[in-house]
């Protein structure tokens, strides 16, 4: 398991004069929850906005991620996850540090073994229908901030923080 040498805490009161967001956890009552091995992550962002088809997704993760999360707005939709255990192996293999998911994880028991950060709002056993549907690298706003490719996130157990610049090496 790679250690990452922050506490989102931390972040904040190191850093008073950056512009550094927090990811508000109850927009809307909706809960962000840790699901991966990996429960302290960070990295560069790389955004997709895609609802209820993860193909987007599949294809992001299945790239080269070292030093990356993978930011999804999923619409916070309920019906049917956007990753599982086939997908989350991919990101693994590739490097990727994290994702984070507006919407729903399933495999929740293995994503738990896995090798990577992954916060989402919720598990369902129902997969997505692929369309090939989805944008990438576009601005998005949830949980009352904006995150767009290029920033920095960093997660753990206290929460969700975004900035500008980055904030510690990873």
């Amino acid at each position: 398991m790679t250690t990452v040498p922050f506490v989102t805490c931390d972040l904040l009161d190191d850093n008073p004069e950056k512009a550094i967001q927090t990811l508000i956890p109850s927009m809307d009552g909706k809960y962000f929850k840790s699901y991966g091995a990996r429960k302290t992550f960070g990295g560069q962002v790389v955004t997709v906005k895609c609802f209820e088809d993860n193909s987007r997704v599949k294809e992001l993760l299945a790239t080269e991620g070292t030093g990356k999360v993978l930011v999804v707005d999923g619409g916070a939709s309920m019906r049917c996850a956007l990753m599982g255990d086939m997908i989350a192996e991919s990101a693994v293999k590739n490097h990727w540090n994290g994702v984070v998911i507006y919407g729903c994880v399933r495999d929740v028991d293995a994503l738990a073994e896995l090798d990577l950060g992954v916060h989402a709002l919720a598990s369902i056993p129902q997969k997505s229908n692929r369309k090939g549907i989805g944008e990438v690298d576009v601005a998005l706003y949830f949980g009352g901030i904006t995150i767009q490719s290029g920033d920095y996130l960093y997660a753990d157990n206290n929460g969700i923080v975004v900035a500008k610049e980055k904030l510690v090496n990873l």
